[in-house]
């Protein structure tokens, strides 16, 4: 099987900053990280390979740094990656994202299945992997908790939902996103991480693929965040305290009056 595995190289959670006027988020100099919901999509991968047989290669959009997520791809057992990385991609959203990974899709050549993680936790949107779908004409289901089995030309697997679990079969080349019951990521060997460091891993750019410019990046996005703000607390609040033991009897007076008062006790 040929299968390829779209990460992306996200920032820590908790760092996540963004730029007030383009309403982009701001990565210069925050600690980078592999998308953990990516880390499950290449286990998938890295099992289907070992059962059937064939490839896993890892693509990434971003700039010249998400090379170390892709090396990370590599040292978990992936056998080559692609970055995508120039200028003209940069500040692109979900639908200008898609476009461009499916390009480069289109230039790896013939695959059977493209595997991605249920979301990106900084955009949180779950958005690329269907897009990616919808680009390149194919099958998809998102939520997948269990690949079941190949048969033929044809993949079962499991889909959660909200009444369940859903068993379903499609024909490849296709594409699933996948939850973290799909299967737990495995932890990288020394042999594996300095085989990764050497690695070739080349860059393409806008020249590489057959891509329209008015689809790439900031200028090809169709959604753009037009304004940021803080949120503020509007309500008028009493502070009740209790840092010694006889201020608590009072305290939990206050708090009992106040929730009469409201009708809530």
């Amino acid at each position: 099987m040929r299968i390829i595995v779209p990460i992306k190289q996200v920032p820590e959670t908790s760092k996540v900053k963004m730029d007030p006027e383009t309403g982009t988020m701001l990565r210069k100099g925050l600690a980078s990280i592999v998308n953990p919901l990516d880390l499950y999509a290449i286990e998938a991968a890295l099992r289907l390979r070992e059962k059937h047989g064939g490839t896993v290669t890892a693509i990434s959009m971003g700039p010249p740094n998400a090379m170390f997520a892709l090396r990370e791809a590599i040292a978990l057992g992936a056998d080559d990656a692609v970055l995508l990385s120039d200028r003209t991609f940069a500040g692109a959203d979900t639908w200008a994202t898609s476009y461009t990974l499916s390009k480069a899709i289109e230039k790896i050549g013939e695959f059977d299945l493209i595997l991605c993680g249920e979301r990106a936790t900084d955009g949180d949107t779950g958005q690329v992997g269907p897009g990616i779908a919808a680009w390149l004409d194919i099958p998809m289901s998102t939520y997948v908790s269990k690949i079941r089995e190949v048969e033929g030309s044809r993949l079962r697997f499991e889909r959660m939902v909200e009444e369940g679990i859903e068993v379903l079969s499609t024909p490849m080349p296709a594409l699933l996103t996948v939850i973290k019951e799909v299967s737990p990521p495995r932890m990288p060997t020394l042999q594996q991480k300095l085989h990764s460091l050497q690695a070739e891993i080349p860059i393409w750019g806008p020249d590489d693929l057959a891509t329209e410019p008015e689809n790439l990046g900031l200028k090809g996005s169709p959604t753009r965040v037009v304004k940021i703000e803080q949120p503020k607390v509007t309500r008028k609040a009493e502070m009740v305290y209790a840092t010694k033991v006889d201020e608590a009897g009072p305290a939990a007076r206050k708090v009992v009056d106040f929730l009469k008062e409201r009708g809530i006790l």
